[in-house]
């Protein structure tokens, strides 16, 4: 889990920090919201260790985010755009869910000529709430 953070402007935040962030978050008088989906679209956010099952998305639905889209291995910072726009696009869309605005997003990415590599869209799951 030492290895797992996320690159702040000037600092590392750390796994266990952003354990006790979502933590305190959903304890909050103030605040009494859950994160209901949490985007991290960055290399192996959901690969983790002995420490970390899922890394950073699986600490963050275990700390109460309902959902978080994730990958699981290295991905093509130009290609990862188009597929997270068009899951927000989809999402957006009546009665359609996470899982369902993920696959039409990678099918999208599958039809086109630039980024129909599984490598390219292939890494991006869904932990926690799928709906």
């Amino acid at each position: 889990a030492d290895n797992t953070f996320l690159l702040g402007y000037d600092t590392r935040i750390t796994i266990e920090r952003i354990d006790n962030l979502f933590r305190q978050a959903k304890r909050s008088e103030e605040i009494k919201q859950t994160v209901a989906l949490l985007t991290l679209s960055a290399c192996q956010t959901a690969a983790g260790d002995n420490r970390s099952a899922l890394g950073i998305a699986g600490v963050a639905v275990r700390a109460g985010v309902e959902s978080s889209l994730a990958t699981l291995w290295s991905i093509n910072d130009e290609a990862t755009v188009p597929l997270i726009e068009e899951f927000y696009l989809q999402l957006r869309q009546p009665n359609v869910t996470k899982a369902e605005a993920l696959r039409r997003a990678q099918m999208k990415m599958i039809a086109g000529l630039n980024y129909n590599h599984p490598a390219v869209w292939s890494p991006f799951i869904l932990i926690g709430n799928w709906l």
